[in-house]
């Protein structure tokens, strides 16, 4: 697991810590630090996964069971349409 997923994940948690303490308390600076936070740690793990993407490359057997499992995703994602 890269380093910045950890990172990311503990900037996220502390952002969320702070927006909600500021919005107990009232104070608005201290709910848009905590939101402003929290999305950095967002990014940073979204960047941390890429890396870790990057680093394993896929063989085409998880390449296409993958694809399989998203095409069965979709599927199931889909509203059901009656039979007239």
């Amino acid at each position: 697991m890269d380093r910045d997923r950890v990172e990311g994940k503990v900037k996220d948690i502390a952002g969320r810590v702070q927006r909600q303490a500021g919005e107990w308390t009232g104070d608005e600076e201290t709910q848009i630090n905590g939101a402003g936070k929290q999305a950095e740690g967002k990014v940073q793990n979204i960047a941390g996964k890429a890396k870790d993407a990057l680093r394993r490359p896929r063989t085409t057997d998880e390449e296409s069971e993958r694809e399989q499992g998203e095409l069965e995703e979709e599927r199931e994602s889909e509203p059901r349409r009656r039979r007239a």
